[in-house]
């Protein structure tokens, strides 16, 4: 139980009936706790130690969204990312043009613009940038921003809304875990773990819309990598909903799984630079991965070390480490959303794939990539069932 302190009285100075208990129940004013006033399974980070809302009514934590505690900006910053997301899914499916024919310009704007440029200027030079049928050199800057095909020819949309659905779901699953985690301890164990799991679906639903685009005529690589992913993902969040592993002591071991999850897009992402050698909207949606993958990492950097509360305990108790990690996951989805759309529209200026031997006899790089995605597979699956085993034997002996 929560030590309030000062904040428990009642209206009358009588402390005898139940009524009169009752009565001062209801004049609660909720206030803030000290790190030390926490019941332990509250007790996450040593280095925050005021603003701590405990055991509240379930409906002034609701309510606490619009108060000032330590979890204010951990619950707007997701909750921003999310309306942000939310925006781009409303322009997707407010486009009036055919499915497939998807205007990047009305969701990326200037983020995109100087993709366009470096494109443009590509096409000048050279003639051989994407197939031979796809007229792009005759269009101009309006109808390249809405790619509209003269063979009505299209590509399907859905891995972009996997990858909307994804993140809209990691964020409003953060949103509410830090909102109503401190309710009571049934809540506080069943979110924490809900939160976990929609950052391993998030990172999941992030794989589908770059390898779908990327390996359009490639299916048997197309298939392998999202199989691969689906499954790995599929384990982590089977893992992650395990109570003894979302313990404040396991909080390498998860930003480790995340890390590994997140990492596992090296192998696919090598496969298409070796197959696109030469197409620079592929090279830029790279860039855009890398930025990704530094915002991520970086996230996960300041999660683990919980800098820079960590210097000085107290100082940090409203904008600390927590904060920092949750603006760049929303940096890192917007750079793989930019990533998404440069691959989505460089496979709209060429959706008809060519009818090649390679595609029905995998080629040396495409055997070669998918190799070498199993071997990394099977290293991130055992990584973790070591990790989980060992960290199982470890309880069983400290509790002996």
């Amino acid at each position: 139980m929560c030590n309030h302190g000062k904040e428990i009285k009642s209206r009358s100075g009588k402390s005898s009936s139940t009524k009169q208990q009752q009565s001062g129940n209801k004049n609660k004013k909720k206030m803030l706790v000290k790190f030390q006033d926490l019941p332990q399974y509250m007790k996450d980070n040593e280095y925050i130690l005021d603003y701590y809302r405990c055991e509240w009514p379930l409906k002034d934590v609701i309510f606490s969204v619009f108060a000032w505690h330590n979890e204010t900006l951990n619950i707007w910053t997701h909750v921003v990312g999310f309306l942000i997301f939310v925006g781009l899914t409303v322009m997707s499916l407010m486009d009036d043009t055919e499915l497939g024919n998807f205007s990047r310009a009305s969701v990326s704007g200037p983020l995109m613009m100087m993709t366009m440029m470096m494109k443009m200027n590509h096409l000048n030079v050279s003639g051989n940038v994407f197939t031979p049928d796809s007229h792009l050199k005759q269009m101009s800057v309006t109808s390249f921003f809405h790619a509209n095909k003269e063979d009505g020819s299209t590509i399907p949309r859905w891995p972009w809304f996997v990858f909307l659905s994804g993140a809209m779901g990691c964020l409003v699953c953060s949103s509410l875990s830090h909102l109503l985690a401190c309710h009571s301890k049934r809540f506080h164990f069943f979110f924490w773990r809900l939160d976990y799991a929609g950052i391993s679906l998030m990172i999941v639903c992030s794989f589908f819309a770059p390898i779908y685009y990327t390996f359009h005529c490639n299916p048997y690589s197309r298939f392998f990598y999202l199989s691969s992913i689906s499954f790995l993902g599929v384990l982590v969040i089977i893992t992650l909903l395990s109570s003894s592993l979302s313990t404040p002591r396991f909080r390498p071991f998860r930003a480790t799984l995340f890390l590994s999850m997140g990492f596992s897009g090296v192998i696919p992402a090598v496969h298409a630079l070796v197959i696109h050698w030469g197409h620079q909207p592929i090279i830029v949606a790279l860039v855009y991965e890398l930025a990704m993958a530094i915002f991520y990492a970086t996230g996960a950097g300041f999660y683990v070390s919980r800098i820079p509360e960590r210097w000085k305990p107290g100082k940090f108790d409203i904008a600390g480490h927590h904060q920092i990690f949750h603006g760049f996951v929303v940096l890192g989805a917007l750079a793989h959303s930019a990533a998404t759309l440069v691959v989505m529209d460089f496979r709209r200026g060429s959706p008809t794939c060519v009818i090649r031997h390679s595609i029905y006899m995998p080629s040396l790089h495409h055997t070669l990539g998918i190799q070498l995605s199993v071997v990394l597979h099977r290293v991130l699956y055992c990584l973790v069932v070591q990790l989980a085993l060992e960290n199982s034997i470890r309880r069983k002996m400290a509790f002996h």
